[in-house]
């Protein structure tokens, strides 16, 4: 298994409408494994493949506070959402740090494919419900902070570009000081 790297938004690659998975074998599975092992270390509770650079419709959720419920979604769809919406902090592993309110169906039926091909349902509510719909948007381009303000979403992108810019500079700083 290895880590991978998870986009941070603004980048352009979130944007991306991911295509459907048509072949299911040994790679998707060492796909997915990876999510696995690159969500549970970030730590977080669902990851998309977009969010990793691969832009195929594969989303895993485990929101379990044992890591022990791991469900992966392969060309998931909602086929039914309540009219009774909920309003849920939202994070985000591609906007670290950023929390923010998002109003969503409060429950919804998933129609996806397991990891072999199998297709199955799942009737979701709570954290659940929150956590497929907001790995289900970065499938198909969104990321949470697109429900946002225009004022917000602008703070929020401004904050994380600057927070890059920094990192960047302390990486040359660091290398300039290894070449001494």
């Amino acid at each position: 298994m290895a880590l991978l790297n998870i986009l941070r938004y603004p980048d352009p690659r979130l944007h991306k409408v991911a295509k459907p998975v048509t072949e299911f074998g040994a790679r998707l599975e060492q796909l997915a494994a990876d999510m696995a092992e690159t969500m549970y270390e970030a730590p977080g509770v669902g990851l998309a493949a977009t969010q990793v650079d691969v832009h195929e419709r594969v989303v895993l959720v485990d929101v379990s506070e044992t890591h022990d419920a791991l469900t992966v979604f392969v060309n998931p769809e909602i086929v039914w959402a309540s009219d009774e919406k909920q309003v849920y902090d939202e994070g985000c592993l591609s906007v670290p740090g950023i929390y923010d309110g998002v109003e969503r169906p409060a429950r919804v039926k998933v129609r996806a494919q397991d990891i072999k091909g199998q297709f199955f349902e799942v009737d979701c509510d709570g954290l659940l419900a929150v956590c497929i719909q907001h790995e289900m948007d970065h499938l198909n381009g969104k990321v949470f902070v697109e429900y946002l303000s225009p004022l917000k979403r602008n703070r929020i992108k401004n904050k994380l570009l600057k927070e890059e810019r920094g990192m960047e500079r302390d990486a040359q700083m660091r290398a300039a000081a290894g070449r001494r």
